[in-house]
């Protein structure tokens, strides 16, 4: 219940706190639980807000990208979220999802395999399935557009060369940088990666079309076919 403003702030109740900390103080000193607390405004008899969300980080390994893959019905088995809340909690970490997403717009020159792991990460680290991307340059390795290939694993997808080289040589590609995820946040590429690493490199060079990289992206790191000599 919210407090009679009258009332000094230490005699608030714990629920209220963060959001008075952020008035005064700004969001970038909360803790990530207090931010979670202003979400769900409440806990229980038992627990306040701010003790509920700890709980709820613990559970996550106190990682903000491993909340945003938890279900509604994972959110909704702890005690003291409810439908409402559990709703409030997925919704704000998919906004936080999409800004990254947005951020990674910015990037317009692909000068290192770091510059294409900033792109996609936003797009990609946090999937649950396999999605296939290519990444179309001119000569100056500025990107002319990125897209979706595929989705599913490459050994389950069938990955469309033709409509690959169609595209770059629409956009007036000299170049491009394939990348996939890993769900499973392994980097080790597959015998399948390989083999449609190789493919799409042999066409291209018919084309003259360059495939300079293929990354492998995780949730917080990536493996780059060029970087490590295997391209």
């Amino acid at each position: 219940m919210q407090q009679p403003e009258t009332l000094p702030i230490k005699n608030w109740s714990d629920d209220d706190k963060p959001r008075e900390k952020l008035v005064q103080k700004g969001k970038s000193v909360l803790s990530d639980a207090e931010l979670i607390a202003i979400l769900i405004g409440s806990g229980s008899r038992n627990e306040s807000a701010v003790q509920l969300s700890k709980r709820i980080l613990a559970a996550a390994n106190n990682n903000l990208n491993d909340l945003g893959k938890l279900s509604l019905s994972q959110l909704k088995a702890f005690k003291g979220i409810g439908e409402a809340k559990a709703v409030t909690i997925a919704a704000a970490l998919e906004i936080g999802r999409r800004r990254r997403g947005e951020e990674g717009k910015i990037i317009t020159k692909i000068q290192s395999s770091k510059s294409v792991f900033e792109l996609l990460q936003p797009l990609l680290g946090e999937l649950e399935h396999e999605e296939f991307w290519i990444v179309y340059l001119n000569n100056s390795n500025k990107v002319l557009h990125k897209a979706q290939l595929s989705k599913g694993s490459i050994t389950g997808t069938l990955v469309d060369v033709r409509l690959v080289m169609k595209q770059a040589l629409e956009l007036g590609a000299v170049a491009l940088i394939l990348a996939h995820n890993h769900p499973s946040g392994a980097l080790k590429p597959s015998t399948a990666d390989k083999q449609i690493t190789q493919k799409l490199k042999a066409v291209g060079e018919t084309l003259d079309i360059k495939v300079l990289d293929h990354l492998i992206i995780t949730q917080k790191e990536y493996f780059s076919f060029a970087d490590e000599g295997v391209l």
